[in-house]
């Protein structure tokens, strides 16, 4: 009986076990079909922060910065004007001088000796001129007694005047003489600072071989290099700013002085100068940002280059309203700096976004942040305080 039993209930079980199989599958579709028909709940759309600006009018032109380096405008390269050997040098690059200070020395042995032959020369001829002239006095008065010819007089008065001619010709060559050996000092000629040593003690040089450079420092320039595009822009320019790179809060009224007609041959831009006054803190060789604008005559809303949004060929900008942004097409006018002045499509006061606008949509909501805000509020309460003084 009892192995009767077992029998039984392995049967029971082998035929129950298909039966759960079966269920399984049936319970899973169920499941998923209940699934498939729960709706989802939409994922509340995203606030895009974005940064803005408020459009005002403004008048175009053109701005361009520039990187030059400030140079003298008269520097000379001050050589002996007689050969020799330099024994001294009393300068130094840097040296500040005055008009008449001696720069360097030659020796003025050679040139002491020169002025004494010449000084000798000199005594010669004047003795030579003193003895022609008493020869001639005495033959006037055997002349006037009738002792001599007229000829003899005219030979003596002859010889008189040689000998005058000689002693003017020693007294020259004396001077010059004494004039070298005073060319054995280099002098400045100007009030300057020294800029640049050519030559040292112990070097013979030749008469005119530059040795010292003394640059003037009553008239500075600015060198610039321009582009060719821009040449135009700077013979047209309303106005010339420099700003030393040691000292950016300082702002110079520069004048355009001089453009090179010819470009440089390695660089390919137009050498410029522009003319600064002597001031303060601005020496020599210092970098210089020269920023140049002038006026087209133009006006239009200024808006920063980066509201521009391109898409199909039009330009446009997104504007922002009522929380959302909206795109409209504009028409570019002119250029201030680094801003673009619009002409048509949107009006003065209007908010548009400057940053993240390839990011945007139609509709879209946007959230303007906090300092574009208040920038936003500090320009409409101006614009209203002006329309109240009205």
């Amino acid at each position: 009986m009892p192995a009767l039993n077992d029998k039984r209930k392995n049967t029971v079980s082998t035929q129950t076990r298909p039966r759960r199989l079966l269920a399984a599958p049936a319970v899973l579709l169920c499941a998923s079909m209940l699934a498939a028909c729960s709706k989802e709940e939409p994922k509340p759309e995203p606030i895009r922060p974005v940064r803005a600006a408020v459009l005002a009018a403004g008048a175009a032109g053109v701005s361009a910065d520039f990187s030059g380096e400030v140079r003298p405008r008269f520097e000379s390269r001050l050589g002996f004007r007689v050969a020799g050997k330099i024994t001294a040098r009393e300068v130094d690059v840097g040296t500040v001088v005055k008009q008449g200070q001696t720069l360097m020395q030659l020796d003025p042995q050679d040139l002491k000796l020169a002025a004494s032959g010449a000084q000798a020369s000199l005594r010669a001829a004047e003795t030579s001129r003193d003895l022609a002239d008493a020869d001639y006095k005495r033959y006037q008065e055997l002349r006037s007694k009738n002792f001599v010819s007229q000829s003899v007089l005219d030979g003596k008065r002859a010889a008189l005047r040689a000998a005058q001619a000689e002693a003017d010709a020693a007294r020259a060559a004396f001077r010059g003489q004494s004039n070298q050996a005073g060319y054995a000092s280099l002098v400045s000629d100007v009030d300057g600072v020294v800029t640049g040593i050519d030559a040292e003690v112990g070097q013979v040089v030749t008469a005119g071989t530059p040795v010292v450079r003394v640059a003037r420092t009553d008239e500075l320039d600015v060198v610039i290099g321009i582009p060719e595009d821009r040449v135009g822009d700077l013979r047209k320019a309303s106005s010339v700013t420099v700003r030393m790179w040691a000292r950016p809060e300082a702002a110079i009224a520069g004048r355009v002085r001089e453009v090179s007609p010819v470009a440089d041959a390695a660089t390919r831009t137009y050498t410029a100068k522009i003319a600064i006054p002597p001031s303060a803190g601005v020496r020599l060789g210092m970098t210089a940002s020269v920023q140049v604008a002038s006026k087209s005559g133009g006006t239009g809303l200024r808006a920063p280059l980066t509201a521009l949004h391109h898409e199909k060929g039009v330009t446009g900008v997104w504007l922002v309203e009522n929380g959302a942004v909206r795109r409209v097409p504009v028409k570019i006018v002119g250029q201030a700096g680094n801003d673009v002045l619009l002409g048509e499509g949107v009006t003065a006061g209007q908010t548009v976004v400057t940053a993240g606008v390839n990011l945007l949509r139609p509709g879209q909501k946007v959230r303007i942040l906090t300092a574009d805000v208040a920038r936003r509020d500090d320009t409409e309460a101006a614009a209203a305080g002006a329309g109240t003084s009205k």
